[in-house]
């Protein structure tokens, strides 16, 4: 099973992710997480992003789609993957494309989590209260909102029309929303 898993920051995917990777026997593979690994680890690739991560810039797309190839090509996503993070522009859903194609198989669904707004912004400002995150201001979480909004509806519609989107209310308790991506999911044919 080849997915991505999409929606606003705030709408559950990493507490998603996890469950759908386990149900799947498949990896969740967040950009944040490999890039940080990367940097880690003082790879060509890591070095490079570490500077535009330092500046507080977005890591270029050629770099993060060097460190997706690389990561997707591990042995353990040759049965499948979940991505959480990517791809998050045009240029690199074609790249994703390119990548899934030379492996022989297909992108099998796009999970779009669905959160009302105001709903997201009472959840990220608990969460920044609870981990001490100053910096995570409703203010500032209505901005990543709006950015979000700005940069994946693009691509939320490139998936839409090519039948893989599955749009699912990411409110209600956890188990919930995980029985409900599950339900979503078990009816998809696997490529």
């Amino acid at each position: 099973m080849r997915l991505i898993i999409m929606g606003p920051p705030g709408a559950g995917k990493g507490t998603q992710a996890k469950f759908i990777a386990e149900h799947f026997g498949i990896p969740a593979i967040s950009t944040g997480d490999i890039f940080r690994a990367n940097v880690t680890a003082g790879t060509p690739l890591g070095v490079e992003a570490k500077r535009y991560m330092d500046a507080g810039e977005y890591v270029p797309d050629e770099v993060t789609n060097l460190m997706v190839r690389d990561r997707i090509d591990e042995p353990d996503a040759e049965p499948g993957f979940l991505l959480d993070g990517y791809p998050r522009t045009l240029a690199q859903v074609e790249e994703l494309d390119g990548m899934i194609a030379f492996t022989g198989h297909a992108l099998d669904a796009v999970v779009v989590l669905t959160v009302d707004q105001d709903e997201i912004v009472q959840r990220l400002v608990q969460r920044a209260e609870l981990e001490g995150r100053a910096d995570d201001t409703e203010e500032v979480i209505r901005r990543r909102q709006e950015l979000y909004t700005e940069q994946t509806e693009p691509l939320v519609e490139v998936y839409r029309q090519r039948g893989l989107l599955l749009e699912l209310d990411g409110t209600g308790e956890v188990e919930e929303v995980t029985q409900r991506i599950f339900e979503a999911l078990d009816v998809v044919p696997q490529s």
